[in-house]
C-alpha cells in the first residue's frame, strides 16, 4: 500500500462520462466557455447538453473556451491538501492550453505553505480521451497500491504512447480552429476529402492525410491503429465522438473485427474540446508503438 493516500485529479478535457468519475473516485476540474455570450462552467447543472452544444454550433455559434488560472487551481488543490493528500494532476496538453502551466505555477506556490504535501503535476500531451486514457491507466495503477511518486513516473512513461487518432466531417470547424486554410475547408468539402489527424510527441493537432469519404475516414483510423500496436497489448481502446454516436460505434465494431479487443469505452467530446474540433468529429485512442509520424 502507499505511504500517504493520494487524489487523481484532471480537467474536464478528459471527456471521460460523469458517472466513470464518480464510480473511480476521480476528481474532474471543470473548464468553462462561453456560447452566445453565455458562460458556462463545465458542470453539472450549469453546463449543455452535448446535442445542444453541437446544435448551437450547427446554428452558426462560435464557442470560446478559458483556460483554469493559478488562483483557480489553488482553490482546488487547498482542500485536498488540508485533507492530508497528495494530489497527482494529470492536465490537458500544455501544447494546446495554458492551463498545465497555471497548474505547476499554482503548485510552486502551495509547497512553502504545504510542506510535508506534494502536489505533482503531469503534462499528458493528450486531449479527449486520450487524456482520459491515460488517467483510466493511473487508477489503475493507484488501485494496485502504487504510490504517487511511482504512478507519475509511469505515466510520464507511458503518455508518449498514448496514440489519437480522429477525423472530422466538416473541414470548415478545423478552418475556424486555425487547422486547415479556406482555400483547403471549401475544396475539401466540394469533394468530400476528410482529413486524419493525430497528436504529435509535443501534444500538438497534426494533419497526417486526407481521404474520399466519411466511411473511409473512419475505416482509416482503425487502420492506423493495427499499424500502430504490433507487439502491443491494449486492454483498453477509447473512442469520443461529437455527435455521431452511430459513427463511434462503426469504428468500436471495426477495432473489434480487426484487433479481436471488444473493451471499448466510447464517449462524447465535451465542450472545451468540441469548441475547436465541431461536431462529426471522431476520435480513437489507444497504447501503440510510439506517435511517431502518424
Amino acid at each position: 500500500m502507499p505511504d500517504k493516500d493520494f487524489i487523481i485529479m484532471t480537467e474536464s478535457t478528459c471527456d471521460l462520462p460523469r458517472a466513470y468519475a464518480m464510480q473511480h473516485g476521480l476528481t474532474v476540474i471543470p473548464m468553462s466557455y462561453t456560447v452566445d455570450l453565455q458562460e458556462y462552467k463545465g458542470t453539472e447543472g450549469s453546463d449543455l447538453t452535448p446535442q445542444v452544444f453541437y446544435d448551437k454550433i450547427r446554428a452558426g455559434s462560435m464557442p470560446k473556451t478559458s483556460q483554469v488560472t493559478p488562483d483557480e487551481w489553488m482553490q482546488y488543490f487547498k482542500p485536498h491538501l488540508d485533507n492530508g493528500l497528495d494530489i497527482l494532476l494529470i492536465s490537458f496538453s500544455s501544447a494546446l492550453s495554458g492551463t498545465y502551466g497555471s497548474a505547476r505555477t499554482a503548485a510552486g506556490e502551495l509547497a512553502a505553505q504545504y510542506p510535508a504535501q506534494k502536489v505533482i503535476v503531469v503534462d499528458s500531451k493528450c486531449a479527449s480521451l486520450g487524456q482520459g486514457l491515460l488517467v483510466h491507466y493511473a487508477l489503475e495503477r493507484r488501485k494496485l497500491g502504487e504510490d504517487i511518486e511511482a504512478t507519475a513516473a509511469y505515466l510520464r512513461e507511458l503518455a508518449p504512447n498514448i496514440c489519437h487518432y480522429f477525423t472530422v466531417d466538416d473541414l470548415h470547424y478545423l478552418h475556424r480552429g486555425g487547422r486547415v486554410s479556406k482555400a483547403a475547408a471549401v475544396i475539401g468539402s466540394m469533394l468530400g476529402v476528410k482529413p486524419v489527424l493525430h497528436v504529435d510527441d509535443e501534444g500538438r493537432l497534426i494533419p497526417i492525410g486526407k481521404v474520399r469519404g466519411r466511411k473511409q475516414s473512419l475505416s482509416t483510423l482503425v487502420d492506423k491503429m493495427v499499424a500502430k500496436t504490433n507487439g502491443v497489448d491494449n486492454r483498453w481502446v477509447f473512442i469520443s465522438h461529437g455527435d455521431c454516436e452511430e459513427d463511434a460505434g462503426y469504428v468500436a465494431r471495426l477495432v473489434q473485427q480487426k484487433t479481436g479487443i471488444s473493451n471499448v469505452l466510447i464517449g462524447d467530446i465535451g465542450p472545451v474540446i468540441g469548441s475547436h474540433s465541431g461536431p462529426g468529429t471522431v476520435a480513437l485512442f489507444f497504447i501503440g508503438n510510439g506517435r511517431g509520424e502518424g
